[in-house]
């Protein structure tokens, strides 16, 4: 803006005044990006016409400034600046992404909600900045949805953004045409939240490939920790509780790897021809005397084949099945790999069999939930005499079978740990 300096913003003055009482969890301001947009910006949320522009929002990088924000108090604009700060920190634009796509339907201004809170809560106690008084925090939060009492240090080691999220979620199912109505929980929740505008903008965060946040939410964790450390009993968050961003490697990518060693061509033994190192040596040791014969390597031939086992009784939903389904299509493609795909519950239910080159599966989806039992599954699987299978279940029935090629059973999130693996690895899918 014209007469500032050339490293000056609108927060510069919050900034300060947060960097001079809490000089390290303050100073988590000095790795933010700060930017002071025209008169004429839209600081809206598309999901949030109704409101006026908020004086700041963030893209989980960025710190954006519209005009009103200069008339605020210092008090305030610091309240501000630090909210959004931990926004920034917490990762919270990049978990709504995330959540989005591993559920499909996210409510923005839910969300919104959810995150606003745990700040909030986080900001209660400090004295030199001035959240508004209608300020959504956890307690209010948790009293008005789930009659939940507790003191705000308990409840910041409990609560995570997205099991917040995804508790007061009740809205019900879509009807056709029609957008999702509000349960009882996501009503109060909108009612709490109904004067706070959206401050969360989504739209740079969702091109963003997941492996790249990855780091970043590594980097946060640690700046989180030594900040806090840092401050002591002049620390501006109230403590390092369970929304801390923890990076966690994408089921993704761990089954990719797995699958990819399983599917790898292994070197073979033959007879018809000799060891580089025996024909080297001409079949003679130093002492000239003759070796045994050491047969060679070749590569295998045989084309890779992967066991698919889908138990279709379990507890999966649409959203999680159609994101399994592809990321298997890609994993066959990229090893050039056979699949065989058993479909069942307590009893084979389909078959299909595809050739290298040519997976394409079919639609999955859930029949019901009935019994299960994996020794017929796995049964039929073993048939086709596969290099390595991948279960998708929730792990509730008996294996009586154990095959001996490598099984990978992948479990939804919800029912990881309940029971336990008769054998294998699991890689737990969210």
């Amino acid at each position: 803006m014209p007469g500032r300096a050339p490293f000056e913003h609108r927060g510069t003055r919050a900034v300060e005044r947060m960097v001079e009482h809490a000089p390290s969890s303050g100073g988590l301001a000095l790795w933010v990006r700060h930017v002071d947009l025209p008169a004429d910006a839209d600081l809206h949320s598309s999901s949030d016409p109704g409101h006026d522009a908020p004086p700041l929002v963030t893209d989980g990088e960025t710190l954006r400034y519209g005009p009103a924000f200069e008339a605020l108090t210092v008090e305030r604009q610091a309240g501000l600046v630090a909210h959004a700060v931990l926004h920034v920190a917490l990762r919270h634009v990049q978990r709504l992404v995330a959540l989005r796509r591993r559920i499909g339907d996210v409510d923005t201004k839910l969300f919104n909600t959810c995150a606003d809170a745990i700040v909030n809560t986080t900001l209660g106690q400090v004295a030199w900045l001035r959240l508004p008084d209608d300020a959504v925090t956890l307690e209010r939060l948790l009293v008005a949805t789930l009659a939940v009492h507790e003191d705000p240090a308990r409840l910041l080691a409990a609560w995570d953004v997205e099991r917040l999220y995804r508790t007061l979620d009740d809205r019900l199912p879509k009807a056709d045409g029609e957008p999702r109505r509000d349960g009882p929980r996501a009503a109060r929740v909108r009612a709490l939240g109904g004067d706070t505008p959206v401050d969360l903008l989504t739209g740079t965060a969702e091109n963003e490939p997941p492996e790249g946040e990855a780091e970043r939410l590594r980097e946060w964790a640690e700046r989180l920790v030594r900040a806090h450390a840092g401050d002591g009993q002049h620390s501006m968050l109230r403590s390092l509780g369970a929304d801390l961003p923890r990076s966690r490697t994408p089921w993704e990518q761990t089954l990719r790897v797995r699958l990819a060693r399983g599917l790898a061509m292994r070197p073979e033994l033959s007879w018809s021809r000799p060891s580089r190192s025996w024909l080297a040596n001409q079949g003679r040791n130093r002492a000239g005397h003759r070796m045994p014969f050491e047969p060679g390597t070749v590569s295998t031939r045989r084309v890779p084949r992967l066991a698919v086992v889908a138990d279709v009784s379990g507890s999966i939903d649409d959203t999680l099945l159609e994101r399994f389904v592809r990321e298997i299509e890609a994993i066959a493609r990229r090893a050039e790999a056979g699949l065989v795909l058993v479909i069942g519950d307590d009893r084979v239910r389909r078959i299909e069999r595809f050739a290298a080159g040519e997976v394409r599966l079919p639609a999955l989806t859930v029949q019901g939930r009935g019994g299960t039992d994996f020794t017929p599954l796995l049964e039929a699987a073993d048939a086709d005499r596969p290099d390595i299978g991948v279960v998708l279940t929730d792990l509730d029935g008996p294996a009586r079978f154990r095959p001996r090629w490598p099984v990978i059973w992948a479990v939804p999130e919800g029912a990881a740990g309940v029971v336990e693996a008769p054998f294998g690895r699991v890689v737990v899918i969210d």
